[in-house]
């Protein structure tokens, strides 16, 4: 396993893999910028940065995350929710086939293992509120303004 540290607007981001994918993605508020970045990891390293730039709305870096067959069944899911949208966790449970299965996805949710890449800051209360974020709900609220900044309406 190689990784990378780089520094993004939301902290010291972890990446984490080999020749079989991207492992994990996570983020610090501290520690140390790599100065070089394994040959295995740069794809993820550059197209991370695009998204920061916003330059990027996709990813198509090769994803190995570890975990049970319902916790990559709830990430599948989570990587289907586009770009500058959201969904409540009611609403991936019943999209993955079991409504009362919502604390269940929720706890796989939280469990995501690849920051951004699986999309779960995107999942949000029913009720249309930031809720259960492992990064800290600023950086879920800084996250989705990101992917959907309100555009200043022209008075002319």
């Amino acid at each position: 396993m190689e990784t990378a540290y780089i520094k993004t607007p939301l902290g010291i981001a972890t990446i984490i893999g080999d020749e079989d994918g991207i492992s994990v993605i996570s983020v610090s508020d501290e520690g140390e910028i790599s100065n070089e970045i394994p040959t295995i990891l740069q794809d993820a390293v550059s197209q991370l940065t695009a998204y920061f730039d916003g330059k990027r709305n996709d990813f198509d870096f090769k994803l190995n995350p570890k975990g049970t067959d319902f916790q990559q069944k709830v990430w599948k899911g989570l990587l289907e929710i586009p770009f500058g949208k959201t969904m409540s966790y009611m609403d991936l449970s019943k999209k993955l086939g079991d409504v009362k299965a919502i604390r269940a996805v929720a706890s796989a949710n939280g469990k995501n293992p690849l920051w951004i890449v699986v999309p779960c800051h995107r999942v949000i209360g029913t009720d249309g509120s930031l809720t259960g974020y492992a990064g800290g709900l600023w950086r879920k609220k800084w996250l989705l303004e990101h992917e959907n900044p309100t555009t200043q309406q022209s008075l002319f």
